[in-house]
């Protein structure tokens, strides 16, 4: 029986989200651990790198309701994976639903992130490359670079998904710690490899500390030393034809995140637009997981 075109994309596309809630629920068959704590940022990337061979799994969503356009849901799905203590790699399955309009799958990236002084510095720089393949659908906002809009985000999805872009994606990540204070500075640089674009770039701006350093030594599922506050600030800063922010997106808001005992850690933060080219509000939530030594599983499972 042949479809028409629309049917088999919609038939296609129902298929990968089904595959993703599949892998969702097979992963949570095994012990899962709450991820350590690690600073509350959603954009912002910090010095930090997960532990080798263990597996973090991440189900970020992002919802706005941008200016003269629909309400939005956009998800991602994430896989990080620590391969050595100097070498991170990440997999992601991006997706989302527009209200009045469709549910589709929008892409993947990959990326992987480099630590070039392992011991601890005043300044821990790291090294991220990305390769992303989505369309102009996604709304994931993982980063805003070059003149992103908040016009961008209007454009319907039957619209929006025919465009392909193929990234690439270069950070600067920079972090310190300071007395239980997390200080990261990230400046982004992005090319489109199927055209002949400009480098687009843009920033991100982290600070964030727990409400308790030192344990309590009570197993309680409220203590302090469970939540972790900040607050982020990124946007973007032009491209080579012109640099600035001039005609770019700006977002500041506060974060938040609670660890589970043997649970998922939950991050939340609302975030506020700064300027026109932004939306009003961007309502970001992250719940994230940690399977360690993910390879040891498999091995004793075979036994």
């Amino acid at each position: 029986m042949n479809f028409p075109t629309s049917n088999r994309i919609a038939l296609t596309t129902r298929a990968v989200l089904r595959s993703i809630l599949a892998v969702c629920s097979l992963l949570f068959l095994f012990a899962l651990r709450a991820a350590g704590q690690e600073p509350p940022y959603f954009v912002t990337y910090s010095s930090a790198l997960e532990e080798p061979g263990n597996l973090e799994i991440s189900l970020k969503s992002t919802q706005a309701s941008p200016a003269n356009g629909n309400a939005f849901l956009g998800s991602v799905l994430e896989l990080e994976y620590g391969v050595k203590g100097w070498w991170t790699t990440e997999f992601y399955l991006d997706g989302q639903t527009t209200r009045n309009d469709s549910t589709l799958f929008t892409g993947f990236r990959w990326e992987n992130r480099f630590r070039p002084l392992l011991r601890e510095h005043f300044i821990n720089p790291v090294l991220y490359v990305e390769y992303e393949n989505t369309n102009t659908a996604d709304r994931s906002l993982l980063e805003i670079v070059g003149h992103d809009s908040v016009a961008d985000l209007a454009i319907p999805n039957s619209a929006a998904r025919r465009e392909i872009e193929r990234e690439m994606e270069l950070k600067l990540i920079l972090g310190s710690n300071v007395h239980g204070w997390n200080f990261s500075e990230n400046f982004i640089a992005e090319k489109a490899l199927n055209e002949s674009e400009p480098w687009e770039f843009g920033y991100a701006l982290g600070a964030s500390r727990p409400l308790r350093l030192d344990s309590s030594g009570k197993s309680c599922f409220l203590c302090r030393e469970n939540f972790a506050a900040g607050a982020e600030l990124y946007g973007g800063l032009g491209t080579t034809e012109g640099f600035g922010w001039k005609a770019t997106s700006q977002y500041l808001g506060p974060t938040v995140s609670f660890g589970i005992p043997r649970g998922p850690t939950i991050f939340l933060s609302p975030q506020f637009g700064l300027n026109d080219n932004s939306a009003k509000v961007l309502f970001r939530l992250s719940v994230s997981f940690e399977v360690q030594q993910v390879g040891n599983i498999f091995r004793r499972k075979n036994q």
